[in-house]
């Protein structure tokens, strides 16, 4: 049976905390675009930093989403 997708924090490759690379991994779509997309949202009001600091605390890393992966 087909585990449903999870959203979590990377571990390899992260800049930051991971987040990015979660959410680029959870749609299946480059990083950068993600960053890039998270960048905007900071200068457009300041959303994306407060997005991206909840998102780092409350998003479970990888290795705690899937253990033994």
């Amino acid at each position: 049976m087909n585990e449903p997708k999870r959203l979590y924090r990377v571990e390899q490759g992260k800049i930051l905390a991971g987040v990015c690379g979660g959410v680029a991994e959870y749609f299946n779509i480059d990083p950068s675009i993600v960053r890039i997309i998270w960048a905007a949202l900071f200068f457009a009001g300041g959303i994306g930093f407060w997005l991206y600091l909840v998102c780092a605390f409350v998003v479970p890393k990888k290795s705690d989403a899937y253990p033994g992966y």
